[in-house]
């Protein structure tokens, strides 16, 4: 989301919204990254792959270039939709997220972080979750919904024990 986005929502009450990609590998484990320090929301939290819908893009289009932007990946098959969530975010903002379990091509012992975005990334099993609760922010206790959503379906889908 650019500046000109942000302050239109921030004055216009605007609710952004946004596409989450819950990246699923063969060992039943999901892809996080952590935050960096200098980003306006939620600074220093783990968090899943994904961003705002940009202006004209349907939730797919943004779900595949989150991906591809923030990990160099591309994205092969959404395995699951998981709903929306519904959060405002320590910017005063108002956002909807669609998020999707999802598997990607590349190879994922390589991630390509987004420079200046995110700082590193881990691959958690769902006992590992509590990773998220590093911080006790809103952006730790959201990500962590999020996850055990996730894990969740997964396990339903018959993808995790």
């Amino acid at each position: 989301m650019d500046g000109r986005d942000w302050y239109s929502a921030r004055f216009t009450g605007v609710t952004l919204r946004c596409a989450g990609a819950l990246i699923l590998d063969d060992t039943g484990r999901i892809f996080v990254q952590r935050r960096s320090p200098d980003r306006r929301l939620f600074p220093g939290c783990w968090d899943i792959v994904g961003g705002h819908v940009e202006g004209g893009e349907t939730v797919d289009e943004a779900l595949r270039r989150e991906v591809a932007e923030e990990t160099g990946w591309q994205l092969a098959m959404v395995l699951a939709e998981l709903g929306e969530i519904r959060y405002q975010g320590d910017d005063g903002l108002d956002r909807v997220e669609e998020d999707f379990l999802v598997r990607v091509d590349g190879d994922l012992d390589r991630p390509r972080l987004e420079p200046g975005k995110h700082t590193e990334y881990a691959w958690i099993s769902e006992e590992e979750v509590e990773l998220l609760d590093e911080n006790g922010g809103p952006g730790d206790v959201l990500g962590r919904r999020i996850l055990e959503k996730g894990f969740a379906v997964a396990r339903g889908l018959g993808l995790v024990e």
